[in-house]
C-alpha cells in the first residue's frame, strides 16, 4: 500500500562540504557517499581528458 510520502517528489540529494552530519540517517549518508563517489569519478575523467589533450598539444609542438 502506498503512503502519502510515496506521492511526494523526493528532495534532490545535495551535499555541502563541512555540513553537520549528525542529523542524517545511515541511508542519507549512503546516498551522499554514492553521489560524491560518482562526482569524483566524473572529475577524474575530466582530468584524464584534459591531460591527454595537453600531452597531445605538447607532443605536436615539440616536433
Amino acid at each position: 500500500m502506498a503512503t502519502e510520502d510515496d506521492d511526494r517528489p523526493r528532495k534532490k540529494v545535495t551535499h555541502e562540504i563541512g555540513q553537520d552530519l549528525s542529523l542524517l540517517s545511515v541511508e542519507e549518508l549512503t546516498e551522499r557517499i554514492a553521489l560524491m563517489t560518482s562526482e569524483i569519478e566524473r572529475l577524474h575523467a575530466a582530468m584524464t581528458k584534459k591531460r591527454a589533450s595537453k600531452d597531445a598539444a605538447n607532443s605536436f609542438f615539440k616536433s
